[in-house]
């Protein structure tokens, strides 16, 4: 299968594209952002990996700025290293993750990539004979380490980084003042927040989402484009984030342990299996 076969894309205009993988059907399918500038291009997120995304972008005419000229520096930034945004960033160049979660992407880990991918996920497999017990996220030596308050230029537009753990120790938003867009990963997306896994810890994303709330009241967040599911806008923003600190109390702690001792041991388990084929 081609990556053009592989990915699809929808242009949201203000040079923003959103990209998918159209065979993997599961609610982990992470969005993928093309965001152009004047002087670079930005992914946010790279998907699987399973099919080159760098070879889609370029055959399906979106890194190209006019007819005939050199496509512009392209870099590849992670919100975290969960495999379903970190696996396709073995086919780039240039790779940017905070540097929390640095040594895990070096290392290719799976245990802090917290690899779940079942065959039946997988519509079409991107080549014969392939199976979803051969995936791993390969080890990716990143070229730039980001940090709270970094920012990423893209010449006519700027994207600052806010580190907001909690769903992972490394999870970061990438923050377009000038427009009012979030890219919010997987801090907050249209669904349930997951603080079960290895790295995740309540207490900090209690702080991410006072954080995600402030944005809100001082007016800096219009639009998020999120690591999961569909976009939304400013209210619901707010109205995810206050709620799961709402939700944030004792039974949920205790709940929440017994949930990430179970994932730990799992992810253990299948890593010990990868790791020793």
């Amino acid at each position: 299968m081609s990556a053009l076969e592989w990915f699809a894309h929808k242009p949201l205009g203000g040079g923003i594209f959103w990209i998918q993988e159209r065979f993997y059907e599961s609610g982990n399918r992470a969005n993928i952002w093309l965001v152009r500038g004047s002087q670079r291009d930005v992914v946010i997120d790279a998907g699987l990996g399973l099919r080159s995304l760098p070879d889609y972008l370029r055959d399906a005419g979106l890194l190209a700025p006019a007819e005939g000229a050199e496509p512009r520096p392209l870099l590849a930034v992670a919100t975290h290293v969960h495999f379903d945004h970190s696996g396709g960033l073995q086919h780039f160049e240039e790779v940017a993750v905070h540097s929390a979660e640095a040594a895990a992407l070096l290392q290719g880990d799976n245990y802090e990539a917290v690899t779940w991918l079942s065959d039946r996920e997988v519509a079409r497999p991107p080549r014969p004979g392939w199976s979803a017990r051969q995936f791993r996220v390969p080890p990716v030596r990143p070229s730039r380490l980001l940090q709270e308050g970094d920012v990423i230029s893209l010449g006519d537009r700027q994207l600052t980084v806010m580190h907001m753990p909690g769903h992972s120790r490394g999870s970061i938003c990438l923050h377009d003042k000038d427009r009012k867009i979030l890219f919010s990963g997987d801090v907050v997306y249209d669904g349930s927040m997951i603080d079960w896994l290895p790295y995740s810890r309540i207490s900090d994303y209690v702080a991410s989402c006072q954080r995600l709330m402030e944005l809100v009241d001082r007016g800096l967040v219009e639009k998020v484009l999120p690591g999961h599911f569909n976009i939304f806008g400013a209210e619901r923003l707010y109205r995810l984030a206050s709620n799961y600190i709402s939700q944030a109390g004792v039974c949920h702690k205790i709940s929440t342990c017994a949930m990430r001792s179970i994932a730990s041991i799992a992810l253990r388990v299948t890593n010990s299996r990868i790791t020793s084929q």
